[in-house]
């Protein structure tokens, strides 16, 4: 982790820790984020995103290790469409089963949730030091344009948020979402957004 990154991820953690909301930088997109284990903190990003909660979220870990402890059964196919995928990829796991530890208000109406695992310095090293996986929403209010850099961020949600993250405001904007792939039982996938 960049020696800069520190003091930000430090004060991250503490708010996360305390059940509040932070905007941060991902691999994608500037997110919000809060302890995805949390159900009264997954409730305060849909209120603050003003979104319905019949529409899940994302959720996101930052090493393999905390992938295994987040789905209780990663099948080989998603360590392989993982290693392979060109950008960053979101997997949305069927069997609700399958999940451990996170709030239920993160499943979709079908039990299905989606995580992704983080492969960029930033977010990764957020999520080791939280111990626990984070929720990884676009920064934007619900119907609005996602934000592709901080500069695009909405005051509503920078006012909304107990802490933004200093780290990579400066960065161009990103160029993408993930792609979100659905892996159903037996290793069939399918693409949801490429």
């Amino acid at each position: 982790m960049k020696p800069e990154y520190a003091d930000d991820i430090r004060r991250a953690v503490e708010v996360l820790r305390r059940g509040g909301l932070i905007v941060y930088p991902t691999d994608t997109v500037w997110g919000i984020g809060c302890d995805a284990t949390s159900p009264e903190a997954v409730r305060k990003v849909f209120s603050l995103k003003r979104r319905a909660d019949a529409k899940a979220l994302i959720t996101l870990v930052g090493s393999e290790g905390q992938l295994e402890r987040t789905v209780a059964d990663v099948p080989e196919v998603a360590w392989q469409l993982i290693e392979y995928a060109e950008k960053p990829i979101t997997i949305v796991y069927d069997s609700p089963s399958a999940v451990a530890g996170l709030a239920a208000e993160l499943q979709a109406s079908d039990g299905s949730i989606g995580v992704r695992l983080t492969r960029e310095e930033f977010s990764a090293a957020l999520c080791r030091a939280f111990g626990r996986p984070l929720v990884s929403t676009s920064a934007n209010v619900s119907g609005e344009p996602t934000p592709m850099c901080f500069a695009q961020i909405s005051s509503d949600i920078i006012d909304g948020a107990d802490y933004v993250c200093e780290s990579r405001r400066d960065e161009a904007p990103a160029t993408a979402a993930s792609t979100v792939m659905r892996l159903s039982a037996g290793g069939l996938f399918k693409i949801l957004r490429p």
